[in-house]
């Protein structure tokens, strides 16, 4: 650990530097600091923090600026959270909609809500869960040949996509879909929906697979959309505006417009569960991100299913305001989801007795 007073210091830097964006020199940390030393004093402090890699020089005669390594031990070590004001609060659930039972729509109101109130990129997950299982699934038709099937998870995740028939739908066809889905599908976990599985259903339906082959493939492709996580990127232009971005503005934007690389930045660190992950710079793995700092709230739907909610934005970003809020925001979206699950399961269990 570093000795109080360059503690202090460094604090004062980083501060002062996410409020300004520019250089902080000596004379600017004797005014803004509580301890009675000289500037050479100051200066001899700098210049250990400078050999340490937690500041830096961008030139001559200039002040000094936090590294990577300085930020990391500023979040880590020196940083005192702010606490949320009621203002701050009201503006954060202002933006969700808590009424919503749809993960889908909260999260696209969530991450709204984020790049309103930090002005940075935001990005979510829909909740993935291993042992998440289909709830139901119903077939729509829309013309004689065409029908719309609609596969709702255990999580509340809901996917639809159109079947086109070989045969022309009628009630009895509807009938019998609806009593396979009953008997086969209602109840399974989505990662037992394999084309094994399928295959085999097929071939017990007799003189009816042909009327049910192209809609047991569309509850395949459904499962299987169903079971992975889906992320969305709110507010990418915001990043524009920052001068940070100014030599690798290209690089980043593509970077942005891949799922693949955002969904691996948010996977990577699934395995510590709820809270919050800051990471900064390089922290990141992706050189499009190495002026970059994520933060990233992880939320649960009661005991099972997880996401993600976070921003994108420059390391200099205020992070003692940030991270409460972000983890805030991360709160109320367990809340509502959770709430919704337990009213799903308590509704369902009563059925299940009234059924008995």
């Amino acid at each position: 650990m570093l000795p109080n007073r360059r503690q202090q210091i460094l604090a004062a830097i980083v501060e002062q530097y996410i409020e300004t964006g520019e250089p902080v020199g000596s004379k600017a940390l004797l005014s803004k600091l509580d301890i009675n030393v000289s500037s050479a004093t100051i200066r001899n402090d700098m210049a250990e923090l400078t050999r340490l890699g937690l500041i830096y020089q961008p030139h001559t005669s200039a002040g000094r600026i936090p590294t990577q390594s300085g930020y990391r031990y500023y979040v880590d070590h020196l940083m005192k959270v702010q606490e949320l004001g009621e203002g701050d609060r009201r503006r954060i659930e202002a933006g969700v909609d808590e009424r919503s039972g749809d993960p889908e729509a909260l999260l696209t109101k969530a991450g709204e809500a984020l790049v309103n109130f930090t002005n940075f990129a935001a990005l979510s997950t829909t909740p993935s869960d291993e042992n998440a299982y289909i709830k139901n699934i119903e077939m729509v038709p829309v013309s004689p040949r065409v029908a719309m099937v609609v596969l709702l998870t255990s999580t509340g995740i809901l996917k639809s996509k159109p079947c086109r028939m070989d045969v022309t739908l009628t009630p009895d066809l509807k009938a019998s879909f609806d009593e396979l889905v009953k008997e086969h599908f209602n109840g399974v976990p989505l990662q037992d929906i394999s084309t094994v599985k399928i295959q085999t259903l097929a071939a017990s339906l007799g003189a009816k697979a042909l009327s049910m082959s192209a809609l047991l493939a569309t509850i395949a492709d459904l499962a299987e959309m169903a079971s992975q996580a889906d992320i969305r990127l709110e507010g990418k232009s915001n990043l524009l505006g920052y001068k940070e971005y100014s030599e690798n503005l290209p690089a980043l934007l593509k970077f942005l417009g891949d799922e693949e690389p955002l969904n691996m930045l948010v996977s990577s660190g699934e395995g510590s569960g709820p809270g919050i992950e800051v990471r900064i710079g390089s922290e990141n793995r992706f050189s499009e991100l190495a002026n970059s700092t994520t933060i990233i709230a992880r939320y649960r739907i009661g005991d099972g299913a997880t996401g993600a909610i976070g921003i994108i934005g420059p390391t200099r970003m205020n992070y003692s305001k940030l991270i409460p809020s972000i983890q805030y925001l991360s709160d109320i979206v367990s809340k509502v989801l959770s709430e919704v699950y337990e009213e799903d399961t308590l509704t369902n269990e009563r059925n299940e007795e009234e059924t008995d």
